[in-house]
């Protein structure tokens, strides 16, 4: 039996069960087989005889029964049809973390195997270990964050962000993403409270230092209405003339541009964004270590073998009395498995590579 058998291509594609009514049938069972999540109200699917759909009127639902008040005509064909579908496609490329645990408990674990006896809780600890691991250079776990910069130049960062791949604004009349450049001009750091001999002033209950809640740094910043970019107007003879003698000698690559700046406070968990890019829409790519929820604790089937050797590892280099060549050989397996995995997750094409790599024949004209 395939491992596709507990669904079928309807469920899949279209989230809807068909039936064939006999005479004065009134009732039709939903089963798991057409929705892998049953519906729990009837405003959640449509109901069509013959493909023209029925008012709610006319039928009721408990799941899992359908019951018609009046009996259907014998050879009718009733479609129920989800109409906001709950299931995502693409999931049988992943494999949950849950099942890896239970398949390692299975094939690893037991009389006469590697691993005699060991804790469902301690494969868990290392199963999440692992995930965290293959997340930072292996798996891809790269997420996008949309929102509008509020006028507070301020937004927190996402709850799973461990770090950030690229953060652009969006071109409100084309959608084309713009890139944003940290900066290292900018920060807010702790902002400590003195008195008229600059004194540091403490909380009388805590005894902890008295903070502000923005530094005056990121004050004057926040209210500076110029240009990110060091590129500016120059209208006069003289000032152009400062210019060709000079004048913007030192001019840095990443302050050369006017799409704006920002940069991550990692200590209180927030982007600041240069005036210029207040109301517009940002993109954050970032990367998450795969445990925020548990529906995102999944793998790719790909590295699913990888996964088993860094449990087997991990699992018997922290046993004792385990002997060293078998640690060291789990160890080399372990290191062959995720090379292994990597090579199939890199994804590579020969045609797009050989049709990016014609640009390189381009002739550029000075």
């Amino acid at each position: 039996m395939g491992l596709l058998g507990t669904t079928t291509e309807q469920s899949y594609y279209s989230q809807s069960q068909s039936f064939t009514a006999t005479a004065s049938q009134t009732r039709f069972v939903l089963t798991t087989s057409f929705f892998p999540t049953l519906p729990t109200a009837e405003t959640q699917f449509d109901v069509f005889a013959d493909g023209v759909q029925l008012s709610s009127s006319l039928y009721s639902y408990s799941s899992p029964n359908l019951d018609f008040s009046s009996g259907r005509t014998a050879g009718e064909v009733i479609l129920v049809k989800e109409n906001t579908s709950a299931e995502t496609f693409g999931n049988y490329q992943r494999i949950s973390l849950d099942d890896i645990i239970s398949n390692f408990m299975v094939a690893y674990v037991g009389s006469e195997k590697i691993i005699n006896r060991v804790r469902r809780a301690d494969v868990a600890f290392h199963a999440q270990r692992a995930l965290q691991e293959f997340s930072y250079d292996t798996l891809e776990s790269k997420k996008s964050f949309e929102l509008e910069v509020p006028l507070s130049l301020l937004i927190p960062l996402p709850q799973d962000y461990v770090n950030y791949v690229k953060i652009s604004f969006v071109e409100a009349e084309t959608g084309i993403k713009r890139p944003l450049y940290p900066t290292r001009s900018l920060s807010n750091p702790r902002s400590i409270l003195q008195d008229s001999d600059y004194n540091f002033l403490f909380d009388a209950t805590t005894g902890d230092l008295l903070e502000s809640n923005d530094s005056e740094s990121w004050s004057r910043s926040k209210s500076n209405s110029q240009s990110d970019s060091n590129i500016t107007s120059e209208n006069t003879l003289d000032e152009r003339t400062k210019l060709l003698l000079g004048g913007r000698y030192g001019l840095t690559p990443e302050s050369a541009q006017i799409n704006g700046t920002y940069y991550i406070d990692q200590l209180r968990g927030n982007i600041h964004f240069s005036s210029s890019v207040a109301g517009k829409t940002i993109i954050l790519d970032y990367i998450s270590d795969g445990l925020a929820t548990d529906g995102e604790m999944v793998v790719h089937k790909f590295i699913e073998e990888a996964m088993y050797k860094y449990l087997a590892h991990a699992i018997l280099a922290t046993k004792a009395n385990v002997p060293e060549y078998i640690v060291n050989r789990f160890k080399r397996e372990r290191f062959a498995a995720i090379r292994t995995a990597k090579l199939r997750l890199s994804n590579l094409k020969s045609e797009e590579i050989a049709q990016i790599m014609r640009n390189k024949s381009k002739r550029i004209k000075h």
